[in-house]
């Protein structure tokens, strides 16, 4: 009798399981304008916590995020990332214990980067951070263009550059990015946060505060549920390179803070709950050092740029360097992923793809492989 128990139980399990499976997937991406692999892992960096140059109040700052051990600074900083979704799914790009992944492009920095993580290509023309329309199709357009995905893919970003990187004149892809307002009928608060945008100054013209970002699009999901959507905060580039380490300190936290709201409401709502993965991963790295960790390029992208020549002739070395994590249905809970070779930015487009169900090599037969390592 136990044994029939026993087999009943398991047989509903897996019915259960292939019943998950069998759903509509979804997937929620989301990047973390270079935030660097170091403080993932790591938690605050001693070499810039006591550096006064880059932080105003080391002593309080210290208070907040500093720890003699690696692994209690890094839960000072990013404890849902590095708690929740490494434990319970899985991470990649700790370099420091044989986890690696790096980009693809030879650039290393934003619009490459992004280009890489959307398309799973490298194109070596897109080679600035200018506002030209991409010539190439991101997966978002791809989907959009199957009935079955027709108007459920979105972009919410910080950085006014995601129209063009996106191409929302082709591609017809919903994008709110920059100072973009969010429609006013489309929650109760939408009129507020406008506002409130317009009212609350940004310390960068083309960079909006990640708030905003982060409320338009959770609004967006729960309002039209898209199957794919993406959502680039900017801040804690935008404060590195101006070398505030401590607000590029607080500004990841509180990046780690709408991961933990955004899985929270995935996991509370009708349509995203049990079908739906988040992956969470950076543009490009930065360098390692008190004189470059503001800083982010190759050496061949400061070929042209007599001051970066000299500055940096070897160009910013480590800012290739990325991480990912990712939680969800369709993700192995493998913890720290040890890689036999380098992982790269470009394989991530396949890998959202296999994770909505589809089939990459159908929808771009170009892209790279997705990163089989972490799927189940």
């Amino acid at each position: 009798m136990q044994t029939i128990i026993t087999i009943l139980i398991i047989g509903l399990a897996l019915l259960n399981s292939q019943a998950v499976l069998a759903a509509p997937q979804n997937v929620v991406l989301v990047t973390l304008d270079g935030v660097r692999w170091q403080e993932v892992f790591n938690g605050a960096d001693n070499k810039l916590i006591n550096n006064k140059e880059f932080v105003k109040q080391p002593a309080q700052l210290k208070s907040q995020f500093w720890h003699e051990s690696p692994q209690q600074r890094q839960q000072l900083l990013m404890p849902f990332l590095t708690q929740t979704i490494a434990k319970q799914g899985v991470i990649i790009g700790d370099r420091a214990k044989g986890s690696t992944m790096s980009v693809s492009n030879p650039w290393y920095f934003s619009y490459p980067g992004y280009h890489e993580i959307l398309t799973g290509e490298v194109d070596e023309s897109i080679n600035s951070n200018d506002k030209v329309f991409n010539p190439n199709k991101t997966i978002l357009e791809r989907l959009n263009a199957q009935p079955e995905f027709k108007n459920s893919t979105a972009l919410f970003g910080s950085w006014d550059v995601f129209p063009y990187i996106v191409n929302i004149k082709r591609s017809h892809v919903y994008v709110n990015a920059g100072f973009m307002p969010i429609a006013d009928d489309l929650f109760a608060d939408a009129p507020l946060l406008n506002a409130l945008q317009t009212e609350i100054p940004s310390p960068w013209h083309n960079v909006r505060l990640d708030s905003f970002t982060y409320r338009f699009a959770k609004a967006y999901m729960l309002a039209k549920k898209p199957r794919l959507l993406v959502i680039s905060l900017g801040e804690t580039d935008d404060f590195a390179h101006d070398g505030h380490y401590d607000a590029y300190l607080k500004s990841a936290k509180q990046s780690d803070a709408f991961l933990k709201d955004l899985w929270q409401t995935i996991q509370s709502t009708a349509g995203y709950k049990n079908n739906t993965t988040l992956i969470v991963t950076t543009d490009h790295g930065r360098g390692s050092y008190a004189n470059d960790w503001q800083h982010h390029s190759s050496k061949r992208a400061l070929a042209n740029s007599e001051q970066g020549k000299k500055a940096f002739p070897e160009g910013i070395i480590g800012s290739e360097h990325i991480w990912l994590a990712a939680i969800g249905p369709a993700i192995k809970n493998n913890g720290l992923i040890k890689t036999k070779n380098e992982l790269k930015q470009a394989q991530i487009a396949a890998t959202v793809l296999k994770a909505l169900g589809q089939n990459p090599n159908k929808i771009n037969p170009n892209m790279a492989p997705a990163i089989n390592e972490i799927l189940k």
